[in-house]
């Protein structure tokens, strides 16, 4: 029973004749189903020393199919999604960093001009300017 035997494309052959009950069918398993009764009818014409290679033939089929169906799926999923690792470019840090470069000589400019005042107003700015860009973001997700 271990021999190596060509089996032909189970596909492309007709289901044998009378083959009575037929469940009703589901979507995407019409070839699965077909393909089975190929192989019955192929062990029923070829005898039993080939049901081995039958069935072998048949399952590789079959994993065929469903690793079709499982990245059909998968892509359906996550196909908006980006690949893990490859992450969108986070603009927050440019953001971030900018108000630090920018507030750090406002900071000078505004506590050596107006005090007190200046240096509320100019780091205020830099925090409304920062808030608005967050909420923004938050509105986009």
């Amino acid at each position: 029973m271990g021999q190596n035997v060509m089996v032909p494309e189970i596909a492309s052959q007709p289901p044998a004749a009378g083959q009575g009950y037929r469940p009703p069918q589901q979507a995407g398993t019409s070839s699965t189903r077909e393909d089975l009764r190929a192989v019955i009818a192929a062990r029923r014409d070829l005898g039993p020393e080939y049901e081995d290679a039958l069935v072998d033939s048949f399952l590789d089929k079959l994993d065929v199919e469903i690793a079709a169906r499982v990245r059909n799926e998968v892509a359906a999923q996550i196909g908006h999604q980006p690949l893990p690792g490859k992450r969108p470019k986070d603009s927050a840090v440019g953001v971030a960093l900018g108000s630090l470069g920018i507030g750090i000589p406002l900071t000078g400019i505004a506590a050596g001009a107006a005090h007190g005042p200046g240096l509320l107003l100019a780091w205020g700015g830099i925090v409304a300017v920062n808030l608005a860009y967050a909420l923004s973001r938050r509105t986009q997700r």
